[in-house]
């Protein structure tokens, strides 16, 4: 059977010029969340399959990549369910091992712990533009910290990375799960039926104000329920305002410190921001892990046309480990689908050592290509980056083939 030279579905191979910006941007990942006390961690890709099994993932447990059970564990003619077969998995986040790793070393962390974890995820999804079945995530987390100061701090850090990255007029789109479950209450919406209301409603983007109703209707929800829910999001604004109309209008069924810490946090990202973005408040936001207990926000791009990252409050999810609850929060960048729109718009490393060339004719003496040698070593030193080559007969090619790969100065050397 012949090997194959392509990568299995939903994986790539990557080549230089695109690990050169993963790599630049793996630095200032770390540059710039190190400013803000975030330390970096990590936490192995295999997990026990009962962590990333705990109903708390969405839709993301349905794409587990689920290992066998190894050796005499691994009993093929006994099985009669999974759970005889399996025992782990490849990680699909980052959240879930976190919280395994903080329930299993709190005494010998900070408090509050300010977590930076980079590493690779696995998703049995649907390939497209800008997802992957293998991807990198990379996460900043706070733990212990149970004011709107994480969440403020949480956009901070990322804004200011995505600024020097050089992203411009993007938004933060912001909401609170309690907000979300408000107003289905203040509609008459059953809670039991949340699940399903809030489902239909993140299609809102696709589908439109009537198209969420239209597919509610088909839910067979009463006409009224659905009515009063569209006029909120026809009435409400994306601003500071909107947050203060949805706090009038839903009165007894929202605690007033909800939609005020909704407020501090826009207010005062706004007021200290150094990257150029927008925060937005959008009550359609859903956000689909299951985990999230209070605000929740999103990165959009108009030049993408989607979300590049998003993250939320999840202060139950430690309590599942260790049954004491831990107030936290994270902040997921999508760093494939930033990586992605760098590649697509040329993006040059600011900074980069300067690139030169030596091309060296194959006739020449030992000693001579000692001293070529030794001339780029010098160079080296200070801090410029040389490639020697030997001399091929198209020359005009080579010479193009570096000049692509950015090399913007190409000496000759002949045989003397």
């Amino acid at each position: 059977m012949a090997l194959k030279k392509k990568p299995v579905t939903g994986m790539k191979d990557i080549l230089p010029q695109e690990m050169a910006i993963r790599d630049y941007m793996i630095r200032m990942i770390k540059e710039t969340y190190g400013t803000f006390g975030f330390s970096s961690m990590e936490t192995p890709c295999v997990e026990h399959i009962e962590n990333l099994s705990s109903k708390q993932g969405g839709e993301n447990e349905k794409l587990i990549f689920k290992i066998l059970k190894r050796g005499e564990k691994l009993k093929l003619e006994e099985a009669s369910q999974e759970a005889d077969l399996v025992d782990s998995g490849l990680r699909y986040d980052l959240t879930v091992p976190l919280c395994r790793y903080y329930s299993n070393h709190a005494n010998e962390l900070p408090s509050p712990f300010k977590a930076l974890q980079m590493g690779n995820v696995w998703r049995a999804d649907r390939p497209q533009r800008g997802r992957f079945r293998q991807f990198m995530q990379c996460d900043i987390d706070i733990l212990g910290e149970q004011t709107n100061l994480a969440e403020i701090e949480l956009i901070l850090a990322t804004t200011t990375l995505l600024g020097k990255l050089d992203f411009h007029n993007f938004t933060i789109r912001i909401n609170d799960r309690r907000i979300l479950k408000a107003m289905a209450a203040y509609s008459g919406f059953p809670q039991e039926a949340y699940d399903t209301v809030f489902i239909i409603l993140d299609k809102m983007d696709k589908i439109g104000l009537e198209g969420v109703a239209q597919e509610l209707e088909k839910e067979g929800f009463a006409k009224e329920s659905i009515d009063k829910y569209m006029e909120l999001f026809r009435i409400i604004t994306p601003d500071v305002a909107g947050v203060s109309l949805a706090q009038d209008k839903l009165g007894s069924f929202l605690e007033a410190e909800y939609p005020e810490g909704l407020m501090n946090i826009m207010k005062s990202v706004d007021a200290v921001k150094s990257a150029d973005f927008k925060i937005a408040f959008d009550p359609t936001l859903v956000r689909g892990m299951s985990y999230y207990t209070g605000p929740i926000f999103e990165i959009s791009m108009d030049e993408y046309g989607g979300s590049v990252g998003g993250g939320g409050r999840y202060d139950e999810m430690i309590g599942k480990f260790t049954g004491n609850p831990v107030p936290a929060c994270g902040f997921s960048i999508g760093f494939e689908r930033i990586v992605m729109l760098l590649m697509e718009r040329n993006y040059q490393i600011p900074g980069a050592a300067e690139k030169e060339a030596y091309l060296v004719e194959k006739k020449v003496s030992p000693m001579q290509m000692q001293e070529i040698i030794a001339e780029a070593c010098a160079e080296r030193t200070r801090g410029r980056q040389v490639q020697i080559s030997i001399m091929k007969k198209n020359k005009k090619f080579q010479k193009d083939q570096l000049a692509a790969e950015g090399y913007t100065k190409i000496r000759e050397f002949f045989a003397e």
